[in-house]
Order: structure tokens, then sequence, then C-alpha cells
């Protein structure tokens, strides 16, 4: 049974193209959820409308009836909301492509004494390929942070700090401890400061495409902002692609060393 913990959730997109991404065949379907399963992958549900995100897995796919059971939490109150909720939106990433899809009719059910919930075969796969959304976890040994201007009626300017979850050519995610009121979906904040090791402070613009609230491990909570690249300046697009790089090399290296 999945647990609640205090690791870094995925957020789902929504893109103008995306048809061009989706998967509709029930064969190919069946196989992209069973490989998810077969590498015991990590699944962000986002439970609509409410948009509560918990941690979970995949565990099987009927192929006789074309359904799909998904592990349930230790937390009721999440598998009150999963029960309730009209459809869950889940993400997960494969090889490093972005995989989403909807679980609707949501049915509870106990499997050796464990909470899960039986669903049908989502009617298609969003398999976005595209390098922009291959979002890398940043490590808390290596942490960095992203800096928010915050504009008060004297005129002065201050910066709250947030911690960068992961990172991509296309955004970053941040920790926020507590609901956050400036932080609301589809609001920009022009000059904020993204901080880079070995680069400096770059100067980005940030549109806040998500806000989930997550249950940690101690029972406390805490909320990820999925936020947008609108504005880069020149040059920086190669400056985060060249820290992304440097990331994976560091966690391919540590890899190979522990295998």
């Amino acid at each position: 049974m999945t647990e609640p913990t205090d690791f870094d959730l995925a957020d789902p997109v929504r893109y103008e193209e995306e048809e061009k991404y989706l998967v509709h065949g029930v064969h190919e379907i069946r196989q992209i959820l069973q490989a998810l399963i077969d590498r015991r992958a990590l699944v962000t549900a986002n439970a609509m409308p409410r948009n509560h995100a918990f941690p979970t897995s995949l565990i099987s796919v009927d192929e006789d009836e074309d359904m799909v059971l998904i592990d349930g939490s230790a937390n009721e109150a999440i598998n009150r909301n999963v029960e309730e909720a009209s459809h869950l939106t889940c993400v997960s990433r494969l090889d490093r492509v972005h995989v989403q899809f909807r679980l609707q009719s949501l049915q509870r059910m106990q499997m050796d004494g464990q909470t899960t919930f039986r669903a049908p075969l989502p009617e298609s796969v969003l398999r976005l390929q595209r390098r922009e959304f291959y979002r890398l976890q940043v490590p808390v040994t290596q942490a960095i942070d992203c800096s928010i201007p915050q504009h008060h009626p004297d005129g002065e300017t201050t910066y709250q700090h947030y911690r960068v979850l992961d990172i991509s050519g296309g955004g970053v995610a941040l920790a926020v401890q507590a609901e956050n009121p400036t932080l609301r979906p589809y609001k920009e904040f022009p000059d904020c400061l993204l901080h880079l090791p070995e680069t400096g402070a770059l100067s980005v613009r940030l549109m806040v495409k998500s806000l989930h609230r997550q249950l940690n491990q101690n029972g406390t909570e805490s909320w990820r902002a999925g936020c947008q690249f609108t504005q880069l300046p020149r040059g920086a697009d190669a400056l985060i692609q060249r820290y992304i790089f440097r990331l994976e090399r560091q966690r391919s290296a540590r890899e190979r060393g522990a295998a």
C-alpha cells in the first residue's frame, strides 16, 4: 500500500497539440500501463475536481475485462477523496517520457487486507516525448531555490524564497510550506530569480500552472506549485539544460557505483 510521504509529485500538463501525442489503441494502452507496472513506476494521482494529489502505483491490468487496479493509501482521508472524485488524472514517467491518463468510475476494493481501486481502462494515454517536458528531480543535498518578488504598497520589494523540487527546460516545481495566497494558478511573476550553482541568479518570468496539496509522512501538509517559464533571458535555456545534464550525469555515476 502506498504510504503518504514527502516525495516530489509530478504535475499534469496541458499541451495545445496534445492530440498528436495521444495513444488510443487498446493494445498500446495496455502495453504502456503494463510497462509502468513492470518498472514499478511512481504514479501521481490527482483527485478531481478538488485537485488533491497523492502517490500511488498501478497493480495490474486485466486484459479480459479491460480494467485497471491501482493502489490505495494508508490515509483514509485520501481514500475518501478518491471515492468522491469525478475522476483521477494520473501522471508518471516511463523512460523519461511524460505519461498521463484519466481513470473514471473508480470502485473501492479490498485486496489482501489493503485498499485498492478498480477502474475501466483509460480511453487514451498522453505520451509526451519532447525533451522540455522531462523533469529532473533536484536532490535535497544539492538544493537550489527560486526567489519570487513581493511588491509592497510603500514601494519596497522583498523576495520570498522557494526550494526547487524539480526542473525542466519548460519550468520548475516549487515547495510551498503552507498555502500561499500569492501563488495562484495562472498568476504570473516577472523578475523571479532562479539560483543555479556555478551560474548565479537567472532572471525569469514564471506563471503558476498548478498548486497541489500533499500529505507528508509526519502528518503535516505542504503544497507544490508547478510553474512554467513564460520568459527567459537569452542563453538561459542553454544554462538550464547544462545544469540538468550535469545533475543527470552525477546521478548516473552514483547509480553505476551502487550497482
